[in-house]
């Protein structure tokens, strides 16, 4: 096999009010909605597609991992500490749920947050390789 894998180009999260949370994706995270119907939206937001599908009432993207603990399926990744520091801020100050900034062991510093429908996602402090 000479083709490999380029780039993840969606991500798909579930929501229970594709409307609502649209909203709430472009308000809160600055996300540039491109399509809407009532059972998905296509959102562009970290240079990469995002749909929301309708969903049953409390599914989320998160998972159980083999020590019990709840799990985000996706990091977003900012430039440095300092900006780290500024989204957490804003985050907060934008009624958006968020965790404190804790040291994982690893380089950079990372926080929690959640969408209105339980998603859990993960922003980290240091840009991955292009």
């Amino acid at each position: 096999m000479d083709e490999k894998l380029v780039r993840v180009g969606t991500t798909y999260i579930p929501v229970a009010n594709v409307e609502s949370s649209a909203r709430w994706y472009t308000v809160k995270l600055g996300a540039n909605l491109t399509y809407i119907d009532g059972d998905k939206a296509i959102l562009n937001l970290a240079n990469q597609s995002m749909f929301l599908v309708k969903s049953s009432e409390g599914q989320t993207s998160n998972f159980i991992d083999v020590y019990g603990e709840e799990c985000f399926s996706l990091t977003f990744e900012v430039n440095g500490l300092e900006s780290l520091k500024t989204l957490h801020k804003e985050f907060k100050e934008n009624d958006i749920k968020v965790r404190h900034i804790e040291n994982r062991g690893h380089a950079g510093r990372n926080f929690v947050f959640f969408d209105p429908n339980g998603n859990k996602f993960d922003v980290w402090s240091e840009l991955s390789p292009s």
